[in-house]
């Protein structure tokens, strides 16, 4: 049970460079920290000093920090970091720095949280959590919100599954990601324009990581993320899945995967039927009317994790031959 929580933004650090040692800029403010508080640092601050400012635009610096485009929309991307955050520009920020100059993200932002955690308790001997934090939007949500990606001394994530409700109902999904949401709470006294780049959380009941990990367990598992492009990427990626594999690539299919596949095409799935032996789906009608017909069922066998051989149509009709997933 969490009680009431205080936060609040640390005053009189000045601007940061190159070299300087963040933990006694913090300690410089005067602040009385205690066991159990949590220091949510903007990474802008933690580039400055880590020597990630550089000369030039985003443009220059984007395909060095970007290990996969996720969409492209004119000259906005959003991209995925060598660290496994998907945002747009790959965090590359143009604010709050020097004309002519970006800051890119920290290299590795945990090391970062770890390094201010352990100065802050060899100089004042209290046993703080770190958290660094960078803005990031949201799929389906407009705006932009504070969010970790760097942590020491916390718990990031806290597993609810398992437990029940005050209705007796088991909770099966319910993870809650306590790191973004003292990000999020502290952005709103530290704010974007206020010079203000460190907030002390203090009362949130902090749990402490069985390991080092980090920020790490924010990050969606790739075979986890069913959003992992763009609309339009997306569809490519259909496009390119579909094609036709050779019948020496064949291995069983998933029947009800295949019928899945003919139910998702609408009405024209009535020209189509899986044929006696399990493997193919025969195709009526004239040459004109299965080749529209093949060309969208290609592509939602394809969802299916599906691919086929795509004859000729004929006069009457076709027969492909599907097949699994290698």
């Amino acid at each position: 049970m969490t009680g009431p929580i205080e936060i609040w933004a640390l005053e009189g650090i000045p601007e940061v460079r190159q070299g300087d040692d963040l933990a006694a800029l913090i300690i410089a403010t005067g602040v009385e920290l205690r066991d159990g508080d949590v220091l949510v640092v903007t990474s802008k601050i933690v580039s400055k000093a880590e020597g990630r400012l550089v000369p030039g635009s985003r443009e220059e610096h984007l395909a060095a920090e970007t290990v996969r485009v996720v969409a492209r929309r004119g000259h906005t991307q959003i991209v995925q970091t060598r660290h496994g955050f998907v945002l747009a520009a790959g965090g590359i920020d143009g604010s709050n720095v020097p004309d002519g100059t970006v800051a890119l993200l920290p290299v590795d932002p945990d090391a970062s949280a770890r390094r201010i955690r352990s100065d802050l308790q060899g100089r004042l001997g209290v046993d703080v959590a770190v958290l660094i934090t960078d803005t990031m939007g949201r799929p389906w949500r407009d705006g932009v919100v504070d969010t970790a990606i760097g942590a020491a001394g916390i718990e990031v994530l806290e597993d609810l599954r398992g437990s029940t409700d005050s209705f007796g109902h088991l909770l099966e999904v319910t993870v809650t990601a306590h790191a973004d949401e003292l990000a999020a709470a502290a952005d709103l006294v530290k704010g974007k324009l206020s010079g203000r780049p460190v907030a002390v959380v203090r009362g949130f009941p902090v749990r402490r990581p069985v390991d080092d990990r980090g920020a790490r367990p924010l990050i969606r598992p790739a075979a986890d993320d069913m959003f992992s492009a763009g609309t339009r990427e997306a569809v490519n990626q259909l496009v390119r899945d579909s094609a036709p594999r050779p019948a020496s690539a064949a291995s069983k299919p998933d029947h009800a995967a295949m019928q899945r596949a003919i139910d998702a095409i609408g009405p024209a799935r009535a020209r189509l039927r899986v044929a006696e032996d399990g493997r193919s789906i025969a195709a009526i009608g004239t040459a004109l009317e299965v080749g529209y017909v093949l060309g969208r069922l290609m592509a939602s066998l394809a969802t299916e994790g599906l691919r086929a051989s795509a004859p000729e149509p004929t006069t009457d009709g076709a027969r492909i031959e599907v097949m699994g997933a290698d």
